[in-house]
Order: C-alpha cells, then structure tokens, then sequence
C-alpha cells in the first residue's frame, strides 16, 4: 500500500494526524474512508514531528493480517533508527506477558514454575483429541453428533476461547448453552455436558502437562494486568496507543483499553461502523462503542461518512441502501440519489456449472479485452469448496487468467500441495507401515512434477509404485516410458532416486526431510513447486506447523516416532494454524483472487471488481453447523440468567438477516467499479436456488423497476 502523503489528507483526517500528542481521539465510519490511512499518519506524526520515541508507541490490532499497513510502515528502512514500534494483538501481546511475567501467576492456577509450553491451534487439537479420544471410544460421547473428529476437537477450543476473551469461567460453558436451547431436544443437552466435561479435562491436561493453549494464556494475563508490578510495566512502557479495528477485537480487549487508555499519555481508536465480521471468533463491536465515551470531548470525536470513501462510487453506496431496505436493516445515510443497476451485472444459466463457465468468461473478457489488471478482480462465496474451486480455477487457466485462492482455517490435508509432501514423507519411512493408497501417489505426482496430467500419473503409480515404493523410471519397458514421455520421466526418476536416499539415510525430524524435499528436488525447474507462490506457501506452512509441533512435544512420549505422529495428526483432519504468509501479498501480484467472502473482508483492501458466486445458495444466509458450540449465545449481550430466555428461530432469522447485511454491505465499501452476482436456477446439488440474497436482490430490482414505471 502506497504511503498517502499528509497533502493528499481530508481535512478531517488532518484534524486527527496533526493533534497534539495528548488525549483520546476517536475515528469512526464506514470502511473506505481513510481510517487506517489516517491510523498510519498519526503513528508517523508521533515519531517525526512530536519526537515521540518508537519503544513507547503500541499499535493494537485484532488480528495479524489487519496490521500490514502499520507493519509496512515499521519495516521502512528510511525511517530514523532507535528503536521500534510494537503491532500486537490480544493474543500475542498476552504471550509476552505472560511468558515475562510467568513466575508472579504460575502457582494461582497449579503450573510448574518452569517455563511453560505454548499450544498453536494445531497442538492444542492434537492434546485435545489425547484427551477426548478415551471419552469418545470408551463412553461414547458425541455418539449422536454427526461430524469429523477434528470439528469436535475445534469446537471444544472454540468453547474455551469465547470463555476466555468474553469473560466468564469455562465451567460455565454448557450451563450458558444450556439455557438458550430451552426445551428441545434433550440430546442435545447430553452433548453440551459431554462437551463442558472434555473441556475441563482439557484445562486440567493443559495444567498437569505445563501448557498453556489460548484460553489458559488470555486468562492469565488478565489476573496478571490487575497485579501492580505488570501493569505498570505496561503503562509505563507505552505511553502512546493506537487501536484499529476495535470493532472485530474481544469484550476483554476493550477491558484492557478502558483500564488502560486513560493512564496513557495519547490515545487514537479507529472503529468501523456496521461492521463485526469476527463475530464467530469473539468480535463485540457493541463493546468496542464503550471505547468512545473515553474522548474528552465531542472535538475528540471525528465521524468520516459514507460519502468520504476513497473506495465506492454513489451508485454503489445506493446498492448498500437498497439491500438494507431489502433486508429490513438500519440503513446508511446517503443523501446522493443514483442507480446501483449501473454497477451489478449477472447471467441468468440454469445449471451451477454454466455460472461457473459464465464467470471465467467474463473474468476473461475483462482482463484480456478491457484491460482490468487481474489483481483488481475477486471471486468471492461464502464458503469456497473444493469442486467450486477446482473448477473455477480450471477455467481461468483455461482463459489464461493468472490467479489464486486463499482458504485459512482449513486442514492441512485438505491443499494437494500437502497431501503430496505427506505422501512422500509416508514412501520415504516404511518403518511407520503407513503405506499410502495408488490414489494419493498419483494425486502427489499431479502436485510434484510439473505439467503431469492425472491419466500419465495414474500409469506412472500403476507401473512404479511398488512393494511401498517408487521404483525407477529407467525399469519399465519402452512403450510405457513413450506413454508416459522422456521428460516427465526425467523428472520421476530423479524424485524416485531421492526418496531413496531418504530411505536408506532417514531424516528423523520431518520438518528437515520437507525442507530437503522442497529445495533439493520440488522447487527446482521443472517440479510442480517451482515458481509456484500458492504451492510454495502451503509447503513453507506445512514445514513451520511440523517444527512447532516437534518443539511443542517437548518430553511427552506418544509411544512412535515423532514425526509419524504428525503426518498422522494432518492426515485426521487437524485444522490449520492461521499463517500471516498466506495473508500478505506482494504489491506485483497481479492474480484474480478466490477465496470466503469473510476472508476477504479480513484482508481490508478495495479492488474494481468483485464476483458474488452462489448468491441463489444458502450459504450467504446460514451459519455453519455448530452442535457444540453457539457464536451469539456465548457473548456478552446474551444475558443467560434471565429465566426462559431461549435462543429462537425468530431470534435465529433476525441474526442471519443483521449477519448478511454486514457481510454483503462490507463487500460493497470494499469495491470500486462493480459487482457481479453468480447464481443459476440449480445449485451444485441440483436443488433450485431461493437463498435469502437472491431474494434481497430480486425485490431491490423489482422495487426499482416499479419507480421506473412510476415516474414514466
């Protein structure tokens, strides 16, 4: 992102970043409107012009991804050497305390005074499935809960996580649930109780075992802020604050910060308004607005509005307001009148498969006859499926289209790329008798060689993969080598000759072998990973998540090689670690990106163009399948000890119906040009599409058409 210079500011985003260095100022408004250009500004302000050391600014994010424009800034070489300025979040701002400040808290909750082990999201599901796996075989829990292992595991984390960033014991997890779903079926109570017990197990395991997974890390860092010795630390040590996002950060956050800012020599909050995507992850942007009253004054106070965004044209803030009327939701004040059928496009196809072929070409068409630059095109859906994006993708490459995807919180197993290097780890140690089926050696060839199409690799696996291994090249009759061709043949023997290597001289730690593996043979010329950024990134995440789980281990013996262990935890399904590489894109980047509309929303950068598939679907209204947990139950505003206060379908409709809006009027304040919405008359199961955003789209469509017929 191009730093804005200070001439290029609103007036009003000048009265922020030239203020006095003292005080709470507050920034609201809608995304778009330079909040976080403004946010940039004033940190640099403090440094230059105010001389504000760089060790005293704390720049609060709610996640990682959302602090680049700051971290850009941090990492420019120009700037005056002395120091640097902190980007945290609430987690990994709690990590360091805790970690410093580690022997005043470990005997409140019965740790061990040595230095504790602390649990990603991928060992945490790890322990977490040693602990409920006995309950689950021995007890049958969860017997009437019919999803994969590994959500089950999430799920109870998820549990552990709200309890910790909302706010309220994790004993209270199943009594809050508990009390929501009222009278209904009682089986599901059994699976809150079962749930409640695996948690306490966990948080005990957590404790006898000396780790601390987020929950445990969130909690001990509150009980250490109210001791006089860390708080002053932290009060001291940052005298000025800058807080972005603080609508998507957790009711505990805001704690902090009310505790904090008025000790604190300045302060700048940056809210987004109708905003809260992280809601599912413990967002309370209800508790965020509890930040402004900390303002001195209504001066202090700076409302950029809709009609201040450097992102949408008036035609798409009118498609925000028709959708909102729609929707039946509070709608944005726009006092510009303009038609927002400028901006939308869409075909009409009956079958899923044309939307998709419909898509591609209009993608196409765009970048190769309009000269829009690939990288100002997102395709967007609530959920990105393997077929939607497998074929989508087939097509662009198809059109010669360069792009993308980019899908956290999925399993490791579930990217190619890894299952190739799983596969290859499993080949080169038969020791673990973990031979893997003809079907992922043909899939890991497709990943590995460069060019090699599925029937080639499926008689390359039929003819070389033998007796557990990939035997030579050079050994098969000439006919075959012909069908399978001298150049691919290359390519297979040289990785048949190295995973033989590997067998005779093992490499104990695995994520060494992926490392060897990816530079000595996938990323060289003519190899699936070679100048391939999204295979590469999920290699390089895949090697990290190795490491940490071998360091994590630490001396807990799971009774077989370490490294087996963990190709086998990412072959049950472990839930992937958020990984900042796969957020960060580099500014020459120029690829059509597909990826969960939310993810998108996450990333906080415009584009021209957006493509809204499977607007007739569900998806964009639906929550996902939660049998262990609830998103809007375990949350502040849910007030559980009102007596017969039930979680209802009404209250359920009006929730997914505030959740869309958000959704769909966040994607809008994110695009310049024009959206195009993708929906077919059959969905990809064959069933007609009647989701509640088609028929937000269709009643704005009618209602202006009728106006038209008025006015003529």
């Amino acid at each position: 992102m191009a730093l804005v210079k200070v001439s290029q500011l609103t007036k009003p985003q000048k009265s922020v970043v030239e203020s006095v260095p003292r005080g709470v100022k507050v920034v609201t408004g809608p995304a778009g409107t330079g909040k976080t250009t403004t946010g940039v500004r004033r940190m640099l302000r403090l440094l230059t012009k105010d001389k504000v050391f760089a060790n005293e600014i704390l720049v609060m994010v709610p996640q990682r991804a959302l602090a680049a424009p700051y971290q850009e800034v941090v990492d420019d070489p120009s700037l005056d050497a002395g120091g640097r300025i902190t980007i945290d979040t609430i987690g990994s701002l709690s990590r360091k305390i805790v970690d410093l400040f580690f022997p005043l808290i470990a005997d409140d909750v019965g740790l061990s005074g040595s230095r504790p082990t602390y649990l990603s999201l991928e060992t945490a599901q790890y322990h977490m499935a040693r602990v409920v796996t006995p309950l689950i075989d021995e007890f049958a829990y969860f017997d009437t809960v019919a999803i994969a292992r590994n959500r089950l595991y999430s799920q109870i984390i998820d549990n552990l996580n709200k309890a910790a960033v909302v706010g309220f014991s994790h004993e209270q997890v199943a009594a809050r649930l508990t009390s929501a779903w009222g009278n209904k079926d009682k089986s599901q109570i059994t699976v809150y109780e079962h749930m409640q017990d695996c948690a306490n197990a966990f948080r005990s395991y957590c404790i006898q075992h000396n780790l601390i997974d987020f929950s445990l890390q969130v909690e001990l860092f509150w009980r250490l802020w109210h001791k006089p010795p860390v708080r002053e630390y932290l009060v001291n040590k940052y005298r000025h604050l800058i807080i972005d996002n603080a609508e998507e950060d957790t009711p505990i956050t805001h704690d902090l910060l009310l505790d904090w800012i008025p000790e604190a020599e300045s302060a700048l909050i940056i809210e987004d308004t109708v905003a809260g995507y992280r809601r599912f992850l413990g967002a309370a942007p209800d508790s965020a607005t509890r930040l402004e009253a900390l303002a001195g004054t209504s001066r202090d106070t700076f409302i950029f509005e809709d009609l201040d965004s450097f992102v949408t044209t008036p035609e798409l803030r009118q498609l925000g307001v028709e959708l909102a009327i729609s929707l039946e939701q509070p709608q944005p004040s726009i006092p510009e009148r303009a038609d927002p059928r400028e901006v939308i496009g869409f075909d009409q196809p009956r079958y899923h498969t044309d939307m998709i072929v419909l898509v591609a070409e209009r993608i196409a068409e765009m970048v190769h006859k309009d000269g829009v630059a690939p990288g100002e095109i997102v395709v967007l859906a609530p959920f990105l499926s393997d077929s939607l994006r497998f074929t989508l993708m087939d097509q662009l490459t198809e059109h010669q289209v360069p792009h993308r995807s980019h899908r956290p919180s999925r399993a490791l197993r579930e990217e190619p790329a890894a299952l190739a290097l799983l596969t290859w780890a499993q080949i080169a140690h038969p020791a673990w008798r973990t031979p893997p089926n003809k079907f992922d050696v043909a899939g890991a060839l497709v990943s590995s060689v460069e060019g090699l199409d599925l029937a080639r690799a499926q008689l390359v696996t039929n003819t070389l993969y033998k007796n557990s291994k990939l035997e030579s090249f050079d050994a098969l009759a000439s006919g075959v080598q012909e069908r399978i061709t001298f150049r691919f043949g290359e390519k297979i023997e040289q990785l048949s000759r190295w995973l033989a290597e590997q067998i005779a001289n093992p490499v104990d730690e695995i994520d060494l072998f992926w490392s060897r593996l990816f530079d000595e043979v996938l990323a060289t010329n003519g190899f699936g990973f070679y100048d391939d950024i999204e295979r590469s990134t999920v290699a390089a995440n895949l090697i990290d998540s190795a490491r940490n789980f071998r360091q994590v281990m630490g001396d807990l013996d799971p009774g077989k090689p370490l490294a087996q262990e963990y190709v086998e935890m990412v072959r049950d399904g472990v839930i992937a670690n958020q990984y900042l590489r796969s957020w960060q894109r580099d500014e020459d980047d120029n690829t059509v990106l597909l990826a969960p509309a939310y993810t998108f929303l996450m990333s906080n950068r415009p584009v021209d163009y957006q493509f809204w598939l499977n607007v007739g679907g569900t998806g964009w209204w639906e929550r996902l399948y939660q049998p262990l947990t609830h998103p809007y139950v375990l949350t502040r505003e849910w007030d559980w000890e009102i007596t017969n206060r039930v979680w209802t379908d009404e209250r359920e409709f009006y929730t997914r119906n505030e959740t869309m809006f958000r959704l769909v009027l966040g994607l809008i304040r994110r695009c310049r040009k024009g959206v195009y919405l993708g929906f077919s008359e059959l969905g990809e199961q064959g069933y007609e599409q009647r989701g509640a955003l088609l028929g937000a789209v269709q009643g704005m469509l009618r209602r202006l058409s009728n106006a038209d017929e008025g006015a003529a």
